[in-house]
């Protein structure tokens, strides 16, 4: 399967500097092929974006006509008349029409805004679903450098930066271009050449301002971006550890960390309105100059017999109405300047090619026996530092095969390698002879069942989490899962049963009740190959006994490739690997292992010892809670229950 990416479009190029280049690829998302609808609500928006700036050139000639129209002379000679009401009755319709001229221009423009909104929303969600389909074909390796809270941060601001620029852009920017031009055309007709070029300096010395003042804040900007980043993932962290932060008393040294990122976002936001403030200023100076220069102008002709008061009106509404979309030229590029800076690290993202991609045409992986083999396996994170130095093994058909060893000595990397969240640097990994690295990725997870270490559950139900398993499956389906994984009569004593949230990360239920969920959503996907990636080593040794048995019974006839710590939950295994530093130094069964009295013996002896002696804490807390019982009711005391 290609990489998501690749079916969703064009890609964006993320130049800061290329503003048509970016609205060049936005375009396919504003004219979506797939959708006629949108592009016939595209095409009425533009008519009505056509309309409203023609009523908005209307206007000011209804100013004129009823200022002309009240005028002293014009009221003298009607006062003549024997009709007077008739004519008095004039400007009092040109005054209604400008009214309702105003109120066409407003409606033909919301109708503009209404129309394109279902296109700029399907581009903003198009973009945005992109964006979340490309984190996902993002490595591990990119995730485990990354904090969670920065990058949903970027997301969520790109996304608002898209909708802005698509916004400004086509509600703002288009509209603004027609009005200059019917402007320009209307002031050359009614006025003269000396006209148009006060409104072209003042219309260039605006925007060439505005271009400069945005330039220096962008910089402003993306320093209070920056800060803000920082300051939400400091939050997220601190809420997601809020059980460490307890542990260690540490409120308000976090506190101090978190008011210390919010100090340097109110430093930055306080310089980006003060920034902003400056800029709306040096607009209003600009704009007042030259609507004062064109009214001085008509002044003069008023004064010189050569226009009417109208004119002067009509010069100082069309001017006004300047103001407007020239404002939204500064408006425009401030805002497509600071959607771009709001963009840019989600561009960065989008930018970050896919580490593990599907070759092209690359087939489902087919299942047969599901027999895994590992063939001179050789990987490494950092090429100065090799993790797995030529690692072969088989887990055949059915059998379950473990791999036991000192920390860092490679084990989970191997799940990872099997996942193919990584692909190996030399050797190959086999499905049924099927190299992974040629079948398409979702079905080789489609296939592997995995229990790990720390089960991380969804914030929603209980039934939810078990339904991950097989989206598709029956609640009858869920609840026998939950069975077989020996949960399902706790869920049933829970006040909401099945529909019971557990919580961020799960948080609301016990690490083995996790487990057991866990087990329960594995069970319903009912893997050919299964993968317990130290499933028990957090738990205690009761749960952990609880536990493996409802592994035992999810791993009985499926090929089972278990990472282990406690060596006690693997002496069933068909075969045992011993991983140190990268290479298989032992492999074997069980007693074999022991027999040799290598790696694997010295391990099992260290481990029983620990055992032996947690075994004999426990009963010696057991007898003396039994001691102060008996001596308890020998003085007739109660003794209060633990």
């Amino acid at each position: 399967m290609p990489p998501a990416t690749a079916k969703a479009g064009p890609r964006i190029s993320a130049d800061e500097g290329q503003t048509l280049q970016t609205l060049k690829n936005l375009w396919p998302h504003l004219w979506p092929a797939s959708r006629p609808d949108l592009k016939r609500q595209v095409v009425w928006a533009l008519l009505a974006m056509l309309a409203g700036k023609v009523a908005t050139i209307l206007l000011p000639y209804f100013f004129k006509w009823a200022t002309d129209a009240l005028a002293p002379d014009a009221v003298a000679q009607g006062a003549t008349q024997p009709t007077t009401l008739q004519w008095l009755s004039v400007p009092m319709f040109l005054v209604i029409g400008y009214g309702l001229m105003r109120i066409v221009a407003n409606g033909f423009n919301q109708l503009r805004d209404g129309l394109f909104a279902a296109v700029g929303q399907h581009a903003v969600r198009e973009l945005a679903s992109l964006t979340f389909r490309h984190l996902h074909d993002l490595s591990l390796r990119f995730h485990l450098s990354r904090r969670t809270g920065g990058l949903t941060r970027v997301v969520e601001r790109g996304a608002k930066g898209i909708e802005t620029i698509v916004r400004m852009t086509i509600l703002a920017g288009a509209p603004t271009i027609v009005e200059f031009a019917l402007m320009a055309v209307v002031i050359a007709w009614e006025f003269d050449w000396m006209y148009v070029a006060v409104m072209g300096v003042t219309v260039w010395a605006y925007v060439w301002f505005s271009v400069k003042a945005s330039d220096w804040r962008i910089n402003i900007r993306r320093d209070m971006n920056d800060a803000d980043t920082d300051s939400m993932s400091k939050a997220v962290d601190s809420l997601l550890n809020y059980e460490t932060v307890k542990y260690f008393t540490a409120e308000q040294m976090e506190s101090r960390r978190y008011d210390r990122a919010m100090d340097k976002y109110a430093v930055a936001a306080t310089k980006t309105y003060t920034s902003l403030a400056w800029l709306n200023m040096g607009q209003a100076v600009i704009f007042t100059l030259g609507m004062a220069a064109t009214m001085a102008l008509s002044a003069h002709a008023i004064l010189k017999g050569e226009q009417s008061v109208g004119h002067l009106v009509m010069i100082n509404a069309l001017m006004m109405q300047l103001s407007i979309p020239l404002n939204f030229i500064g408006t425009l590029y401030r805002e497509i300047k600071q959607g771009l800076a709001d963009i840019e690290a989600m561009f960065a993202v989008l930018d970050v090619p896919a580490e593990v991609t599907d070759k092209p045409g690359a087939p489902p992986l087919a299942i047969r026996e599901a027999t895994v083999r590992f063939e001179d396996v050789h990987f490494h994170y950092d090429p100065e530092r090799e993790i797995l130095k030529g690692v072969s093994f088989e887990v055949p058909a059915g059998k379950t095969v473990a791999i036991v060893g000192p920390s860092g000595a490679g084990k989970s990397t191997i799940s990872r390698l099997l996942f193919r969240f990584y692909d190996v640097s030399a050797g190959r990994i086999l499905i049924d002879g099927q190299d992974i690295r040629d079948i398409q990725q979702t079905s080789l997870r489609a296939a592997i069942g995995m229990v790990p270490q720390d089960t991380v559950l969804f914030n929603d139900t209980v039934a939810y989490n078990i339904r991950y398993g097989r989206q598709g499956a029956t609640e009858e389906e869920v609840r026998e899962a939950a069975r077989m994984a020996q949960i399902g009569e706790f869920i049933e004593r829970l006040p909401k049963g099945y529909d019971t949230e557990v919580g961020e990360r799960g948080l609301k239920l016990s690490g083995g009740e996790k487990q057991r969920v866990a087990i329960a959503r594995t069970i319903l996907k009912a893997p050919p190959i299964l993968m317990l990636d130290e499933a028990t080593s957090a738990l205690d040794t009761h749960t952990e006994r609880e536990i493996q048995s409802a592994l035992d019974q999810v791993s009985k006839n499926r090929t089972t490739l278990v990472i282990a710590h406690r060596l006690s939950t693997v002496v069933g295994a068909d075969e045992i690997l011993v991983l140190q530093q990268g290479v298989v130094v032992e492999r074997g069964k069980h007693e074999d292992l022991l027999a040799e009295g290598g790696l694997y013996a010295s391990m099992w002896e260290r481990q029983r010892a620990v055992d032996e002696a947690r075994e004999r804490l426990r009963e010696t807390v057991e007898n003396d809670k039994l001691g102060l019982a008996v001596r308890g009711a020998r003085a007739g005391e109660e003794v209060p229950a633990e």
